[in-house]
């Protein structure tokens, strides 16, 4: 069994004395593993590293078998991850995000572009948060968690919205919300795509999206906890806002 792609690492883990396991994220074969020979090596190793863009040949007698990757670099985005705290911090939350989160070999073509372009804006704090925040929600909805931010769960309407639904992912206004108003999520109009996205504004959307994260996507795995990358990015993008 072989085949070639081309994908995101999310991770490496030294095996043996000289290899390495890869962990990968690609468009069409979704998260997925493999022995690199030498990939610990003065050679490989700075090759290898969490964000890099990879040229890959996967290779196995079986389908079902680990197998073995041959990587030949695309992409490094090591100078971008290395520019600041705050984007080490939001590479890290996102290769952890995705280990935790994706089946393993179950294609996520759209959530792989969208995880793309937010990589290649790594180092540009002014316009990462804001795409980051929006990645989530693209991560919610590729794992079956989507938020239905388009009109209000109660009245119909499409304007006014200011809540959601902690229970059904769903926006409401002030008049839908009634007297649950105080039991709803906010709903900033960054997660809507309005306006300009100040940065207590887009912390308002990550509490949003982390409660989901936390309490419908992280029970249906197993109840695990959320990967602690997702929290030290929050925090180091608090300290700014």
């Amino acid at each position: 069994m072989d085949w070639r792609d081309q994908g995101i690492l999310l991770s490496m883990r030294r095996h043996g004395e000289t290899a390495a396991i890869i962990e990968m994220f690609t468009e069409s074969r979704g998260r997925h593993a493999g022995v690199v020979r030498g990939g610990a090596s003065r050679k490989l190793a700075p090759i290898l590293q969490p964000g890099a863009q990879l040229d890959l040949h996967w290779q196995a007698r079986l389908e079902d078998h680990l197998g073995s990757f041959r990587a030949e670099p695309l992409r490094s985005r090591a100078a971008a991850a290395l520019s600041g705290r705050l984007a080490l911090a939001g590479l890290n939350a996102v290769t952890a995000l995705l280990s935790f989160s994706l089946p393993e070999r179950e294609p996520h073509p759209r959530l792989y572009r969208e995880t793309e372009r937010l990589l290649d804006l790594l180092g540009d704090d002014e316009i990462w948060p804001l795409a980051y925040l929006n990645w989530e929600l693209a991560l919610l909805r590729a794992t079956g968690f989507g938020l239905d931010l388009s009109r209000c769960a109660v009245t119909g309407r499409t304007e006014g919205l200011v809540y959601v639904s902690p229970k059904s992912g769903r926006a409401a206004t002030e008049d839908g919300a009634g007297d649950w108003a105080g039991r709803m999520l906010p709903l900033p109009p960054c997660l809507l795509g309005q306006g300009p996205a100040p940065d207590a504004e887009v912390a308002r959307g990550l509490g949003t999206t982390g409660y989901f994260l936390t309490h419908r996507l992280a029970p249906a795995l197993g109840n695990h906890p959320l990967p602690e990358a997702r929290a030290r990015f929050v925090e180091a993008f608090s300290r700014r806002t």
